[in-house]
């Protein structure tokens, strides 16, 4: 029963943080890519070629051999956003307009 609960765990630390799926990009994305690929390494290819899946673009691959895919964890955490309750418009009016007082 031991070994069971140890699988069960091993395979959840797995999929929590090594389990990743393919995250599209686009063909700028993919471009400018390959541009930081040619001048990290000094390659001499000329050509590239799309990684497809499912009719998304998830990477490509240099006439060098080079392979590039885009993935991201299957669980992430998703930064919180920083709301102000303020009015934006008048907020950034104070602010340009404030007198600077000594509080």
């Amino acid at each position: 029963m031991v070994a069971l609960w140890g699988c069960l765990t091993a395979y959840a630390v797995w999929y929590f943080t090594s389990a990743k799926h393919y995250a599209p990009i686009t063909i700028s994305e993919a471009r400018i890519l390959w541009k930081i690929h040619k001048r990290n390494i000094q390659c001499n290819a000329r050509k590239w070629q799309k990684i497809k899946r499912g009719g998304k673009i998830i990477g490509f691959t240099c006439e060098c051999g080079y392979k590039h895919i885009q993935r991201r964890p299957i669980v992430s955490n998703i930064p919180t956003p920083n709301i102000k309750s303020q009015n934006s418009q008048t907020s950034t009016f104070e602010k340009l307009h404030a007198s600077y007082k000594s509080r």
